[in-house]
């Protein structure tokens, strides 16, 4: 079961806006067994989404299309889904009864002319209910393929995939089992990883595939599996899972399904009782963002400094100002005096600290652009260690959230 997921909407195609619309749609897909076999980007031009209808007929069983639905005149959407259909527009009661009705409770002013046409939709289309917008969603069938479209407003188009287009796929179609476990290494490398494993991959059946995935830092490693029979699929992915862990067991830290790293942080902290603040320069607050990201941080996590000026680090952080003058503030040193003194102004159990030159100037250190030092300070002892993230800002920024995040879990899980 094969289906496209085609975006309209010039602010695409400009990058003005990021189509997040074909990644919810397709993992919401693949969990009920459906695979996603093209995402295609269109202009709001009638000749170009007309041909993209007709490509993605020969492709795929399922056509889903997001944006161009609204009421202005750029939204050519509707009008051109009936021409492919060789349909016409009609008014639909029930669509102008939802519209009113939303009008009524939340807008307190009259219709316009604009507004009501919205509720015109193709003959052969049946209404798929918007609850949070004035403009439906349509499901039609052509030549053994369905063809649903949805606003693009984000909102409105997770609402209608939950509560009409998945039921009505599941209802429709046989569809197989698809199964994704998904194991999240840090420290090692792709190509690293991948011979070890290689032995491993040829061993795996027809049905079963692994995908690394590999984003600054980390590895995630995705065994996915499809079958009629759901039973033994699961059977079956547990085995290959039973089988791969041993093989990674030095940089595995559990699954994506479960937790990501900072969640996996943030359980560990919070089941052992234990606290945690943060010393933060080349990092900029990253770390606390992170980890503040999910609810229910404010019972392990302390608090955080970002000093990433050299005076925040004396004044605040109660850093020996000769310390700085002989190591600098991008040193193995200051990471340690960092992370401990943070731990003691917070009396946490444990304290974490970046400090590093992220490019693409030097700054207040002769240190290499891309060389970041992390400490971490515990109720036993503190360390600190040196990393080489290469020349380019972001990716700096990144690896080191990653790298301390990845040393805290190994610290904490110790005991």
């Amino acid at each position: 079961m094969q289906a496209e997921i085609i975006t309209i909407g010039d602010e695409i195609l400009i990058g003005q806006i990021i189509d997040t619309n074909s990644a919810y749609i397709s993992k919401e897909l693949n969990n009920i067994g459906v695979s996603v076999y093209q995402i295609t980007s269109v202009q709001d031009d009638k000749a170009h989404i007309l041909k993209s209808l007709a490509e993605a007929e020969g492709n795929a069983d399922i056509v889903i299309i997001t944006g161009g639905l609204g009421p202005t005149k750029d939204d050519i959407t509707k009008t051109t889904i009936a021409e492919y259909f060789d349909d016409t527009l009609v008014q639909d009661p029930s669509v102008l009864k939802n519209i009113k009705e939303m009008w009524k409770k939340y807008i307190k002013r009259p219709l316009s002319q604009i507004n009501i046409d919205q509720a015109l939709m193709p003959t052969k289309a049946t209404a798929l209910m918007n609850l949070y917008g004035s403009a439906p969603g349509m499901w039609l069938e052509k030549n053994n393929t369905v063809f649903i479209a949805l606003p693009g407003v984000p909102f409105e188009m997770k609402a209608l995939v939950n509560n009409e287009v998945l039921p009505r796929i599941r209802k429709k179609f046989d569809l197989p089992f698809i199964l994704h476990r998904t194991l999240l290494t840090f420290g090692l490398g792709e190509s690293v990883i991948a011979n070890r494993l290689e032995d491993y991959e040829k061993d795996l059946p027809d049905h079963m595939k692994l995908a690394y995935l590999p984003n600054l830092g980390k590895v995630r490693l995705r065994l996915s599996a499809k079958g009629k029979e759901k039973s033994m699929i699961i059977k079956e992915m547990d085995q290959k899972v039973e089988q791969l862990i041993p093989m990674i067991e030095d940089v595995f830290f559990g699954f994506e399904e479960d937790n990501t790293l900072e969640e996996l942080v943030a359980k560990t902290l919070t089941e052992k009782g234990l606290t945690l603040a943060i010393a933060e320069s080349c990092s900029g607050g990253r770390i606390a963002e992170q980890l503040t990201a999910n609810s229910g941080a404010s019972s392990y996590f302390k608090g955080s400094i970002v000093s990433y000026a050299t005076s925040s680090k004396i004044d605040i952080l109660n850093i020996d100002s000769e310390l700085i003058k002989t190591h600098s503030v991008v040193s193995e040193e200051i990471a340690l005096a960092m992370a401990k003194n943070v731990r003691t102004l917070f009396h946490s159990d444990y304290g974490i600290s970046t400090t590093g030159n992220a490019g693409p100037t030097k700054g207040e250190s002769d240190a290499e652009v891309g060389t970041v030092f992390i400490g971490i300070a515990t109720p036993e002892h503190a360390y600190a260690e040196e990393f080489h993230f290469g020349n380019h800002r972001t990716k700096v920024i990144n690896k080191s959230v990653h790298k301390a995040l990845e040393m805290l879990q190994k610290e904490i899980s110790k005991n």
